[in-house]
């Protein structure tokens, strides 16, 4: 990516909308005309531009100069509109004020500082299969992935247990608003109105237990890394992005495993491939469907010219199925190695929980790889419609013990 130099083309324009109903049900069909079509291409319904293919998109993640997060991770332009809430400090703010921070609340979240978790997870998911295998007939989302993703993650962080109830549709309102304040928004946001407010709560120094990462981050106001008016918004922005999008992603490796039995014996035969297993999963599914950026300049990507000041749509779906990276991308392996998935993000925005959500996703599956010997799939299941995270509503099963 560079300067404009030579006369750069001019991106060709597309009608598809990535937001209507029809094309969030049915993603992969649009997602692959977009990225076949061209290197970048305009989006006319919403005037943004969209990199689809992964060396594209994977440079744009990296390349914060250009393409800024500071004017929202989403359709909204911040430069130009109030934000409708309080800017995130890490996913919505640049360097070097998003160094100060993020350098602060890393150390808290590297596989090192989270090692003693990894038991705590695996005996939480344990003791989930001891009350679901009697029943032998369950629903993978609701008495499975939501509730261990709620309890291990507001534990971590160190919630108490009232009102947890709120967190998911605290959650799925975020992840709505990265789109067009559409209907789906709007009925999120009326959704999560009391959520809004008790997940405000949680992040005050009172609300939490001296033990967790949300009293870890307080920790770093009293030595002044931080200020005290600063750690509530950090700890909101674990608990806005560490959920839904795990529960999406263990759901997702639970069906994709259940509809291949074949790669269900791969993972049984070896339970310690569980972390390619998901790791797998969200290059397959991509439970967070896209991000945006603003260019902070012209920009050239593939000999094509986005103006300066516009939003990018970086197609993190498209890019995870692109066949120019991966061989038989529309095929989900559990062996398959050197991913480089996108969907968790790469530089210095990627997903500050990502180890976490990693750790909840593999200590998961490992477990039900050693407990259960088949998984039934029971019926289609029904999708749960999100501007930009890829989700299941309803997911039954049936689980045979091992």
């Amino acid at each position: 990516m560079s300067t404009a130099e030579a006369a750069p083309a001019t991106a060709p324009e597309s009608e598809v909308d990535p937001f209507s109903l029809d094309a969030l049900a049915d993603p992969v069909p649009w997602q692959t005309q977009l990225r076949e079509q061209a290197p970048v291409v305009r989006l006319s319904r919403y005037g943004a531009y969209v990199l689809s293919r992964h060396a594209d998109v994977k440079a744009a993640l990296r390349n914060w100069a250009d393409f800024e997060s500071g004017a929202g991770t989403g359709l909204q332009d911040y430069r130009k509109e109030p934000s409708w809430r309080p800017r995130s400090l890490l996913l919505e703010h640049d360097p070097p004020e998003h160094t100060r921070y993020r350098d602060a609340v890393d150390p808290l979240l590297l596989p090192r500082a989270l090692q003693h978790l990894r038991p705590v997870f695996e005996q939480a998911a344990s003791a989930l299969l001891d009350r679901l295998l009697p029943a032998g007939r369950i629903d993978v989302v609701t008495d499975l992935a939501e509730p261990y993703v709620v309890q291990v993650f507001a534990d971590a962080v160190g919630l108490g247990t009232e009102g947890r109830e709120h967190l998911l549709p605290y959650g799925h309102s975020i992840f709505n608003s990265f789109g067009p304040l559409n209907d789906l928004f709007r009925s999120t946001q009326q959704a999560a109105a009391g959520a809004t407010e008790w997940v405000g709560a949680q992040c005050r120094r009172e609300s939490l237990a001296g033990d967790g990462i949300g009293a870890a981050v307080w920790a770093l106001a009293d030595d002044g890394t931080v200020t005290e008016q600063e750690a509530p918004i950090l700890v909101r922005s674990l608990l806005g992005a560490g959920l839904d999008s795990t529960v999406a992603g263990l759901s997702a490796a639970v069906q994709c495993l259940a509809a291949r039995p074949d790669q269900w014996a791969v993972l049984r035969a070896d339970p310690d491939q569980a972390r390619h297993a998901f790791e797998e999963t969200l290059r397959y599914e991509s439970p967070v469907q896209n991000v945006f950026r603003t260019t902070t300049r012209d920009v050239v990507v593939a000999g094509t010219r986005i103006p300066a000041r516009e939003k990018v749509m970086l197609l993190l779906a498209a890019a995870n199925a692109d066949p120019r990276r991966y061989e038989d991308p529309l095929e989900f392996r559990v062996g398959r190695r050197g991913h480089g998935q996108l969907d968790l993000g790469l530089g210095v925005h990627q997903c500050i929980g990502q180890h976490v959500a990693r750790m909840e996703g593999e200590a998961f599956l490992r477990v039900l790889a050693r407990r259960v010997a088949a998984i039934d799939l029971l019926g289609p299941g029904e999708r749960k419609p999100n501007n930009s995270l890829r989700s299941w509503k309803s997911l039954p099963v049936a689980l045979t013990p091992a």
